[in-house]
Order: structure tokens, then sequence, then C-alpha cells
């Protein structure tokens, strides 16, 4: 691997000598998210390949820590993880079979069990970077305790690579729960709502929790909740929480297709936005609505003006993205503007890791 690296720094000074941007790719899983832009002739060799830098390089499963590098396949990574018995408790979509760790956290997306584990950003513990004169930094370490950098680790999960290339990331792991039991109810979105937070108020072991419209107009939408524990606990949260079992398989099916948006809400070729709101906000009545997280992520499909969008997710107390544009982009992208602080903060970090600009210009914040 000591030769892939050295491949990838020669890359970047390459293209700092040259003055052209660099592209980090990993799987390509991912590609449609963000301020993507097709690659021109004009970018030249243009496309920093993370996927050859690959493999697990520590892991300690009595510890809860794994360190990988960047190009390993997630797929491969939850395999290994799944032989011990324990998972990355975020739950990140794949997307496709060719998605990396790398990817994943540079994309900072989390799936339907980050309503009660927390998101990926959570359980980055330390990171290598390689920066825009071909150095390679280190942030954080392997240990919660390890504060040196840690904060810095953390960021460049959702920083879509324009900081750097992520060359390894060691990330805390959990215990596969020791069983599961989805509950399905017929309910409106209302209702739905109002029994999220019926069961917020609860000592339940939630673990995920949605609604999703009926595919026809007027009729109830499906309310799933996913318990996760003992079966004590289970049988306990059973008598307290409505719905029909549903069998193992189904479940398992029920929330992939969520995790992985092959559900047919997401199929509906028209551009899906992403709102992130308090779980406490109502029914926005912005068009078809399928909801995450107890409340706490709404993905909106249909056509929407996005400054009126997001003054709408805003007044809720959260933001929209444009996570999948199926057409036009906003001239000022597809995420929600920063707030100024934020702004500053990212800027400041920009300059310091990538005066440049050399890495994904433009992915995350257009002016950048």
């Amino acid at each position: 691997m000591e030769f892939v690296l050295s491949e990838l720094c020669e890359q970047v000074m390459t293209a700092r000598a040259g003055h052209k941007p660099l592209f980090v790719c990993g799987g390509g899983s991912k590609s449609f998210y963000g301020n993507h832009r097709p690659v021109t002739p004009q970018d030249g060799h243009c496309l920093l390949d993370m996927t050859a830098y690959h493999g697990i390089i520590s892991y300690h499963p009595s510890e809860l820590v794994v360190t990988v590098r960047a190009g390993t396949r997630l797929a491969d990574l939850e395999a290994e993880l799944a032989d011990h018995g324990q998972m990355l408790a975020f739950e990140p979509p794949q997307f496709e079979p060719t998605a990396t760790i790398g990817g994943a956290v540079a994309s900072g997306l989390s799936g339907p069990r980050r309503m009660a584990a927390g998101a990926l950003r959570d359980f980055v513990l330390g990171a290598r970077l390689l920066d825009a004169q071909g150095r390679q930094l280190s942030f954080g370490g392997e240990v919660m305790k390890n504060v040196a950098g840690y904060d810095v680790a953390r960021v460049l999960a959702g920083s879509m690579g324009i900081f750097g290339a992520i060359l390894e990331v060691s990330l805390k792991v959990v215990p596969r729960p020791a069983g599961e039991l989805t509950l399905c109810a017929e309910m409106s979105e209302a209702d739905a709502l109002a029994a999220f937070a019926r069961w917020r108020s609860q000592p339940l072991p939630i673990s995920a929790a949605c609604w999703v419209p009926a595919p026809m107009p007027g009729e109830p939408g499906r309310c799933a909740v996913r318990l996760s524990g003992s079966e004590p606990a289970l049988r306990a949260a059973r008598a307290r929480v409505e719905g029909d079992a549903l069998d193992p398989a189904a479940a398992q099916a029920w929330w992939q297709s969520l995790r992985e948006q092959t559900h047919a809400f997401f199929q509906g070729g028209v551009p899906l936005w992403r709102l992130a709101v308090p779980p406490t906000t109502p029914a926005m009545g912005l068009g078809p609505t399928l909801i995450e997280w107890g409340g706490g992520q709404r993905w909106l499909s249909a056509r929407h003006d996005a400054q009126a969008l997001r003054a709408a997710a805003q007044a809720a107390g959260g933001h929209a993205t444009l996570f999948r544009p199926a057409g036009g982009v906003p001239a000022d992208g597809v995420f929600h503007p920063l707030a100024p602080a934020v702004a500053a903060i990212t800027r400041r970090l920009k300059q310091e890791l990538d005066p440049v600009g050399l890495f994904n210009p433009g992915r995350l914040v257009p002016e950048l």
C-alpha cells in the first residue's frame, strides 16, 4: 500500500504544479450528491481514485474500534464486523455495491438507526488526510479520550472532500442488538407524528421509526417502528407500541429499502429534497413526504422552489438539501446556505488545508 500512497501523493503534487483541480472519487456510489459537475477535458488527469488504497489496518473487537483505509468497500467492512457480532451503528447507505468507507465519511450520510444511535460524525475517532501539499496529516486517534485534533476528524464527516483526500479513518463500532422487532400500522401523517411524540416520552428501545405515504391520495399511510434490544425489553415495548409484527425477513427488507432508497417513494424521477427539522415539527403540507428518524428527517419527492422550501425548513428550525437533483440546480448550490459563523470556520479550514483550492472545488460550497 505504500506504493499506492506514494502515487496518490505524486498525483496531488502534479495537479498542484499544473494548477489543475482534483476530484476525489471512490466507488462512485454518491457521485450524484452535492454540487457535482462533469469532468471536462480541460481538467486534465483530475480524478484522484482512492479505491486502490483499501484494507482494514487494525480491528480490535474487544475495544469496539476499527481503522480502515478510505478505498475499502463499505460492504466488506460491514461483513467483517458482522463476523464478530458488531456493526456500524449509524447504518450508512451504500446505494451501490462499490461504495467505500471514504465516500461514506465524506458524504456524512446516516441511515434509519441514526435517530437512536447518533450520526456518522459521532463515531469518527480519528482520520488521516492527504492535503494540498502532499502531506499526510493525522487527527484524533483510536480512543474516545484522545481529543488532540478530534474535532477536525469529525469535521471531515460531510465535508464532501473539499479539505483533502481522506486516507484512513478510525471508527467506533457497536455490538449488534440481541433481538429486533418491527411493528407496522396504518395511520395518517398527523397520527404518525403524534405517535412518534408519544413514544419519545417513554423509555422504549426504538432504533428506527418512519411513516410512508400511501400510493393513492386520501388513503392512510404506513407507520413502522423498529425495536432493538433484549427479549424482555422487546416484550415490554411490544405492549406499548401499536402495530402488527413483521416477519424478520420482511422487516429487514423494509428498512433496507429506506436505507438504500430502493423504496417506490424514491423512484419518482422528480427532485428529491431532504429536510432536517426538529422531530416535534408538525406536518408541513409541502407535498408527497416520507418521514424518518421519528419526525426529524422529511423526504419530499416533488418540484419545489428552492428559496421557498429553504425558508419553510428554516422557519421550522431546520434546513433543506436538494438530495437528488432531477434537472436544474439552485444557483447557490444544493445545500442549505451555511450560517455566517459556520461559513467563516469552513473558509478558514479550507484556507489552512487547501489554500490553492485543489480538492473538489465547489462540491460543498460553490465558492470554495
